[in-house]
């Protein structure tokens, strides 16, 4: 059995954590968010050692590693805004312990660089929760694309809205020095999913880039793409909004949709049980995408470079 420690456990995605933890097995004895609303601990492990500062928490944890104690932690599940994931990672790797990290894993790919001599001086890993390469329906897409003559080009569209409130905007993740920009916080996922699928980066465009909304034009080694990334809920389509919805997600490969809106339930546990047999994502699995990203935010905007995608004609509405 494994001791874990959480970083962000107050944070919309550390549920998910605490789950695959239980599920797999193992412990989490120690859990760090500046926000105390934090209940939901009680669900799953209520025995856990919570701090409200990353001092006392360092000093826990250091505690725990010197004295050889048996709630010592051997993994360090991240879930803090997205700024923080690489000095937290440096953290779990300086205690002598692995990192799991949610996505991004950071902002920038020289990060990746520091953070891999950082595991060649530990001995330590990190791994990261990349889920759509385990979802199922991605899996058959890459096995499609690998079958196809090997010059195909397949044209693809990628849009995918997300309706967030007043909040995000003033919150960590509305400010890009924080959150990376929109591309980064709700794209990275699905930037790293069209390489996996699709192979080598070849051209990145941009077409739009707001505090709410992106676009643009990816071309893969197997693939044309038009992206649209949206947190501005009258992106969705107007019979959508008619029917309530906040969220709009599609993804069509050669003019035919390709649906995965269902198997998502289990892909953190999935991820953890890959990770502790030895099966993980690396920090060089997450280059691809953590560049693609870097590049859209700091690009400047070539409107007439590329397929634009039909939301930006007025087409997809």
């Amino acid at each position: 059995m494994n001791n874990f420690a959480l970083i962000g456990a107050a944070g919309y995605i550390a549920p998910r954590h605490m789950q695959a933890i239980k599920a797999t097995g193992h412990r989490l004895v120690a859990a760090l968010d500046p926000n105390d609303s934090v209940g939901v601990m009680d669900s799953h492990f209520p025995e856990a050692d919570f701090f409200t500062e990353f001092e006392r928490f360092d000093r826990h944890v250091d505690k725990l590693r010197r004295s050889a104690s048996p709630d010592r932690i051997d993994y360090v599940s991240i879930c803090s805004p997205n700024y923080l994931h690489d000095s937290h990672i440096r953290f779990a790797l300086r205690s002598e312990a692995d990192a799991i990290c949610e996505k991004p894993l950071v902002l920038n790919p020289w990060n990746i660089d520091g953070l891999r001599e950082i595991e060649e001086a530990t001995g330590r890993r990190v791994h990261t929760i990349l889920q759509l390469r385990l979802h199922p329906a991605i899996q058959a897409l890459r096995a499609h694309v690998r079958e196809t003559r090997r010059d195909t080009k397949h044209e693809v569209d990628l849009t995918y809205i997300t309706a967030r409130g007043q909040w995000y905007g003033r919150s960590w993740k509305g400010d890009v020095k924080k959150s990376g920009g929109i591309a980064t916080n709700i794209g990275v996922h699905f930037f790293d999913m069209l390489h996996y699928v699709f192979g080598k980066l070849q051209d990145n465009v941009v077409h739009l880039s707001t505090p709410h909304k992106a676009a643009g034009y990816l071309e893969y080694e197997h693939a044309r793409v038009r992206w649209f990334l949206s947190v501005d809920v009258n992106d969705v389509p107007e019979r959508g909004r008619d029917m309530g919805q906040r969220t709009w997600r599609s993804i069509t490969l050669d003019g035919e949709e390709i649906e995965f809106s269902g198997g998502f339930t289990d892909l953190h546990q999935k991820s953890y049980e890959d990770v502790l047999a030895g099966r993980g994502f690396s920090l060089e699995d997450n280059r691809c995408a953590i560049s693609t990203v870097a590049t859209i935010r700091n690009a400047a905007l070539t409107p007439n470079r590329g397929e634009r995608h039909p939301f930006l004609t007025g087409k997809g509405t």
